[in-house]
């Protein structure tokens, strides 16, 4: 309690008491130098070694990695650019979570990740499992640009249709059908099936068939099939055209194998056509019948009545 005879200050109307004023002016104030921020140094040295081994993992990808990774995409789909961006910001991405990962164990914060590694997995299960149809995607059209035989503009079949490759993403794949209608099929689809590539392997062979009626001479026949092979320019000499009589029905039926060079799909339709159109005028000039008109033998009585009609 204080005297009524204590010495105080009056401020704007008010009385303090000099002892508080006393108390106040000699409390110290707090000092900060370098013996307290060497109670830090532990954490600032973390910090630097955590972003040491995170710029190392950085630019050892940025000289050396990326620029051997972008040269593969771009020696595999030169056709494709939007896919080579796409699969080298993905990689980007991977190589910052590796970055981390190694700043932090170099920092000493390995254990820390150890102990939380449970966590992670739960988290990435639960991520999968709620995006397991587009990490399939994703994972099947990885798989569909490493395939050396898969490329834009290659002529593709698969159980529901076919046509040309025209773009490869990451989870889908863009296919012209032969009806100029542009598909759009997920990657897990065409991985998951058996697709075939009859066009632009090198050499294709076409098949083709015709019917001859018996009384034409089979040999000359058949020396015209290879003629008319060989007159046309995409035909190529080597292998030579060969023919075969395939089968004696109705008709005598002949099959003509011959090859053109590196086709599409339209070289194989053209040169068909050619062909088909020139061994038709060749045989009407020559006088063989190609598909006679079977002849039928119809058996039974015709009757007529009264009125001379047939009944």
């Amino acid at each position: 309690m204080t005297s009524p005879n204590a010495p105080s200050y009056h401020l704007w109307g008010w009385t303090i008491p000099a002892a508080l004023v006393v108390v106040q002016a000699t409390t110290p104030a707090p000092e900060v130098g370098p013996g307290e921020l060497i109670e830090y140094w532990p954490v600032v040295i973390r910090i630097g070694w955590f972003l040491a081994g995170l710029l190392a993992v950085v630019i050892l990808n940025r000289l050396f990695i990326q620029p051997v990774f972008a040269r593969i995409l771009r020696r595999r789909n030169h056709n494709n650019p939007t896919l080579q961006n796409a699969l080298l910001r993905y990689f980007q991405v991977v190589v910052i979570v590796i970055a981390v990962f190694v700043g932090a164990s170099i920092a000493g914060y390995g254990p820390a990740l150890g102990d939380s590694a449970l966590l992670i997995s739960a988290i990435a299960l639960a991520i999968g499992v709620a995006a397991q149809e587009v990490i399939g995607s994703l994972v099947s059209g990885i798989a569909l640009v490493l395939d050396p035989d898969f490329n834009v503009g290659d002529y593709i079949q698969w159980p529901n249709g076919e046509g040309v490759v025209q773009s490869i993403a990451l989870r889908t794949t863009r296919v012209e059908t032969k009806d100029g209608e542009l598909v759009t099929i997920p990657n897990t689809i065409l991985t998951s099936n058996e697709i075939s590539r009859p066009f632009g392997r090198g050499n294709h062979r076409i098949v083709q068939q015709f019917g001859i009626a018996y009384e034409n001479e089979i040999d000359d026949a058949i020396g015209h099939f290879e003629d008319v092979a060989a007159s046309i320019d995409a035909v190529l000499a080597d292998p030579v055209p060969v023919v075969y009589v395939d089968e004696l029905g109705d008709e005598v039926t002949v099959r003509i194998h011959y090859w053109i060079e590196d086709p599409g799909r339209q070289d194989v339709l053209a040169t068909r056509s050619e062909y088909a159109r020139r061994i038709k005028h060749r045989f009407e000039n020559e006088g063989i019948t190609i598909s006679p008109i079977s002849e039928l033998e119809i058996t039974g009585r015709i009757g007529i009545d009264d009125s001379g009609r047939p009944r």
